[in-house]
């Protein structure tokens, strides 16, 4: 063997076996438990059916893609402005530090603590309402806690982070000079970034959209402590049966089918992206 391909078998043994040991061995276990009738220890789709059959699971599916595609939506629509602000208008280094140190240091805080938080902040007496009202804009408190709004403003603010350092790390890196000659080529503003700067900062925008949707459908502690016991998602079904019912079986069958869904949805994205890139 050539020394150089030596050399990098090397470099690439020890993440694949990392990666080996704690992604593909437990997802292996999960897959095949979900196999599995609990009653009868033997091989069986009965968890997949009963799941597929059961219009509760169908709806609880179509509220957690809901909150996953809508937190999604909300993030990039947030963060591309923040990102732009970032690199292309702030002018000081010294600022934009700071400004990203406060964009990433909730992410140094429990989810669980920034979710009760948020239960502070959105209930009846909460700072939300007190502002709303003092607005004019309501005449009695809103219900967020045990909705799907509720919900998905834990997640937005949660994620959002995520969605701008992809965004800025794209915009970032592009080359300015195709926007000058877009401009020297008599483009307005608008012009240039809706033909150049946008379409070259997709892929910033892709990567930040699959993270915050993966996250957001798999997210349990901020549905859980957000939703009052009102609003149920997958990842909520799935903790269920594992630690309450302990049907490790069927969680394992919820399990997969989260996953398979999951990525069917990017795997959709990635393609139309790629059409849509083509042509």
């Amino acid at each position: 063997m050539p020394r150089n391909a030596s050399t990098i078998l090397k470099l690439i043994a020890l993440p694949l076996l990392f990666f080996s040991v704690f992604f593909l061995v437990p997802l292996g276990v999960v897959l095949v438990s979900s196999l599995l009738d609990k009653s009868s220890a033997q091989p069986s789709l009965i968890n997949y059916i009963s799941i597929l059959a059961d219009g509760y699971h169908w709806e609880v599916i179509l509220t957690t893609f809901r909150l996953g595609l809508s937190t999604t939506a909300i993030c990039l629509l947030l963060a591309y402005p923040l990102a732009w602000y970032l690199v292309r208008i702030v002018r000081s280094s010294a600022w934009r530090r700071l400004c990203i140190i406060i964009l990433i240091l909730p992410l140094f805080t429990s989810n669980i603590v920034r979710s009760f938080g948020w239960m502070v902040m959105l209930g009846r007496t909460g700072m939300v309402n007190d502002i709303l009202r003092s607005l004019g804009l309501i005449e009695r408190p809103v219900r967020f806690i045990g909705t799907e709004l509720g919900i998905l403003i834990g997640l937005v603010y949660i994620l959002l982070p995520f969605a701008v350092l992809s965004i800025g790390t794209a915009l970032s890196r592009m080359d300015k000079s195709l926007e000058r000659a877009s401009q020297d080529l008599g483009a307005t503003s608008g012009q240039t970034f809706f033909h150049v700067t946008l379409p070259l900062s997709l892929p910033g925008v892709a990567s930040g959209a699959i993270m915050v949707f993966a996250l957001a459908v798999s997210a349990y502690v901020t549905p859980a402590l957000l939703s009052g016991g009102k609003v149920t998602v997958l990842s909520m079904l799935i903790y269920q049966q594992y630690s309450t019912v302990f049907n490790f079986n069927y969680g394992g069958a919820l399990s997969i089918v989260l996953l398979a869904l999951t990525l069917t949805l990017v795997g959709i994205a990635n393609h139309l992206g790629r059409v849509r890139g083509e042509r």
